[in-house]
């Protein structure tokens, strides 16, 4: 999101290296919901069991990078502090986001999580005095909301009043853990580096996320190539890469602009079922679509 050069508390610079990894990373997340899908169905595994796999073979593969490499594990409280705090917000967004889909629809939830996202990044740099938010800033967000709005859709269907509340409430607090981990992000701790970060961080949350899972429907399937296949690219596309880029591109770039590159993914996630699925996507998801990017390029610029 774009922010205005006169700031308060002295911004860094932004980088363009910082802006190609941010926006890869959204491109890559946007991969997730269909490879997600699809394992889904392959694997006959429930929304929150593939949720759990994900964030845990995502973590394992870094993790065996890093052994054959030989790099050296973090040392320090700070470290492993910021370890713990990347594995529970990640456990956090994606239990949120799954029980408030529950409670309504993916619609419902999809729209105030990701909506609420760079909201409440731009409220808290407001509030702490990081940036300054002009005019700009707030039409960026205006129009990256009617856009996504647009492109997922309202919900339809006859959710009581309770539901859709409870609903949005968690999609508020899955949307305030990816919130928190974007301004986490930011902010560097000496001898841990993105690599690290994402691998212990997404490993620690795929085993706070394994209770739940099994309580929600089980973790169990009967691996095939297609299945095991599917896993491995889950792990590695949308998580492990998209991941270690976007907190790669927190180090230069303001996390309101970092919120707002996130959108691709919703972009991104719909384009690939209307080209590969066969979706269709009628005149409001075309517009909303077309929203989206003009907000992207804005906050790009």
């Amino acid at each position: 999101m774009h922010i205005s050069d006169t700031t308060l508390s002295g911004a860094r610079p932004r980088s363009r290296a910082g802006l190609v990894c941010l926006a890869l990373s959204g491109l890559l997340w946007g991969t997730g919901g269909l490879t997600g899908s699809l394992l889904g169905r392959a694997a006959g595994l429930p929304p929150l069991a593939v949720a759990t796999y994900r964030l845990a073979v995502g973590g394992a593969l870094i993790i065996a990078f890093l052994v054959v490499t030989g790099r050296r594990w973090p040392r320090g409280r700070a470290a492993w502090t910021r370890v713990a705090a990347v594995g529970g917000l990640a456990a956090l967004y994606q239990a949120s986001y799954f029980a408030a889909v529950s409670l309504t629809s993916v619609s419902l939830a999809t729209l105030v999580t990701i909506g609420a996202c760079p909201v409440a990044v731009v409220a808290a740099e407001r509030l702490t005095g990081r940036r300054r938010v002009d005019r700009r800033t707030v039409g960026t967000v205006c129009l990256a909301l009617a856009g996504l709005g647009l492109l997922v859709g309202l919900p339809t269907g006859g959710f009581s009043g309770w539901s859709v509340l409870g609903s949005a409430c968690l999609a508020v607090l899955s949307a305030a853990g990816f919130a928190a981990l974007t301004l986490l992000g930011g902010t560097a701790v000496p001898g841990l580096d993105e690599l690290t970060t994402t691998g212990l961080g997404f490993a620690a949350g795929g085993l706070l996320l394994t209770p739940l899972a099994v309580v929600a429907g089980g973790l169990g399937f009967a691996p095939t190539a297609t299945s095991i296949g599917l896993l491995v690219a889950l792990g590695l596309v949308p998580t492990a890469v998209a991941y270690t880029l976007y907190f790669r591109g927190l180090r230069t770039v303001d996390a309101s602009t970092a919120a707002v590159l996130a959108l691709l993914e919703p972009l991104t996630g719909t384009l690939l079922a209307a080209l590969l699925l066969g979706d269709r996507l009628g005149w409001p998801g075309l517009v909303g679509a077309a929203l989206l990017a003009a907000a992207v390029l804005r906050s790009a610029r």
